[in-house]
């Protein structure tokens, strides 16, 4: 079994705890013995000038157009993608 996760950064949820603990919450359960895989969706901004979606810099909020980037939902994302679930032996 292999479960795909969808992990943005700015969801509060690290991606590297989870694949560590998942053997310990996997067990005795379905999940046992599943593989994890990991896309991770950084955060975005939107610019309130222009309206294009932009990668915040370090310590900056400006587009390249000057204008300023709010927050989006963008990077929040925390879901299950898919489960690939092999044949039974």
């Amino acid at each position: 079994m292999q479960i795909d996760l969808v992990i943005g950064e700015s969801s509060g949820v690290l991606g590297e705890s989870l694949c560590m603990y998942f053997d310990i919450f996997a067990e005795n359960t379905i999940c046992q013995g599943a593989t994890i895989k990991i896309e991770t969706i950084k955060p975005k901004l939107r610019c309130k000038a222009c309206d294009i979606l932009f990668i915040r810099k370090p310590f900056c909020f400006k587009c390249i157009c000057g204008g300023e980037g709010e927050p989006t939902e963008i990077g929040r994302e925390f879901y299950i993608k898919s489960i690939t679930v092999g044949e039974s032996k």
